[in-house]
């Protein structure tokens, strides 16, 4: 098969959609050795995402998410004689007969559209169309599939659930190790801290693990500083406000954009990553930092329980008390720490980027029959 993936995304944002879609893509490089990858990537991006045998890359003209990008979009890749395409970032081309896998990774913007910009509620607006055009749907859990069924009306029988990873970059490493990898880049953490990595944005709920960790220093008395890594997002400035409101300034670090390398230290050198989302379709960094062997605090919404099974602690998101106490456990208890470690580690191998490609590969094969 001639297979064209659209990556035009990863020029504007690495994370989320596009790291999904370069695991996918290196995996897949190294099992496929059958079918040909055309790479459609943004006409700036001149250096292929993925440097593999039978990968090449293709410029689109086409703006992704631009107002009128359907039509356009739809005549460069009719012009590209492929069998297939598949859109990791849930639109396809919705003018041309090519057939088409879409990867739905959660539907945030339908259940919880006051998390989402207009642009964003927008664009993905087309998913209906999107559903109705694509001979297979990935979903990347149960949980996002549920999801598909009620909210789209889209068939079962169309639908396969096809799990992320941890990428393999994610893992024990060091003490030291860790250490130095922070302390090269100025990251003034060592040990003992509550972590929190993703973007700042409304979805992520922060403002319930600010206000957690405001009880867990006023009735608690525990004094670890709250670490924040992850690009500003929409609304960010309330998570500041929020902050300055209950005179934490001193006590909560925002490091913004973090590198990966930077991400793996944290996960090794935390104490107890928190992560209080109100919604997520998969949710990778729980699964990372268990790879580390973090112990991990999330909530119970979406997938996440799905995901971390019995090797984290589960907790509403909203229920500011019952997240100040699970994480006055997880920072009192040092065999609960090891037991959840332990667990976390074991539960993050039963996830694996091979075994999504070769589940992908059989929806390809599916789509196109």
């Amino acid at each position: 098969m001639r297979i064209g993936v659209d990556v035009r995304m990863f020029y504007h944002r690495t994370a989320g959609i596009g790291s999904y879609t370069i695991q996918l893509l290196t995996a897949l490089s190294k099992i496929d050795a059958e079918n040909e990858y055309l790479l459609l990537q943004h006409r700036r991006q001149p250096r292929p995402v993925i440097d593999a045998h039978r990968f090449s890359r293709v410029t689109l003209f086409t703006p992704a998410h631009h107002r009128f990008e359907q039509w356009p979009l739809s005549v460069e890749t009719a012009l590209l004689n492929l069998d297939l395409i598949h859109s990791p970032d849930f639109i396809p081309p919705l003018h041309n007969r090519i057939p088409a896998v879409i990867t739905i990774h959660d539907l945030a913007f339908l259940l919880y559209p006051k998390f989402v910009t207009a642009d964003s509620a927008r664009y993905y607006g087309q998913v209906e169309d999107a559903v109705k055009r694509a001979n297979r749907i990935i979903a990347v859990s149960q949980s996002t599939r549920n999801d598909i069924i009620k909210l789209l009306g889209a068939p079962e029988s169309k639908i396969d659930v096809i799990y992320e990873a941890a990428a393999p970059f994610y893992r024990s490493i060091s003490r030291e190790q860790a250490q130095q990898s922070l302390q090269a880049a100025g990251i003034p953490f060592s040990k003992d801290f509550i972590l929190f990595v993703g973007t700042i944005e409304p979805r992520k709920n922060l403002t319930s693990l600010i206000r957690a960790y405001h009880i867990l220093r006023n009735d608690y008395h525990h004094e670890l500083p709250l670490v924040l890594a992850g690009a500003p997002g929409w609304l960010s400035d309330d998570v500041h406000a929020l902050v300055n409101e209950l005179g934490l300034e001193k006590h909560v670090h925002f490091l913004g954009k973090t590198a990966n390398k930077h991400i793996l230290a944290l996960y090794n050198l935390t104490t107890v990553l928190a992560h209080p989302a109100h919604y997520e379709g998969f949710g990778l960094p729980p699964l990372e930092a268990m790879a580390c062997g973090s112990p991990v605090v999330c909530s119970d919404a979406g997938s996440l329980p799905e995901v971390v099974g019995d090797a984290a602690l589960l907790v509403p998101p909203e229920d500011v008390e019952a997240w100040a106490a699970a994480l006055h456990r997880v920072i009192d208890d040092e065999r609960l720490q090891d037991d959840l470690s332990q667990k976390g580690v074991a539960r993050a191998k039963t996830f694996s980027w091979e075994k999504a490609a070769r589940e992908t590969l059989e929806t390809y094969r599916k789509a196109v029959a």
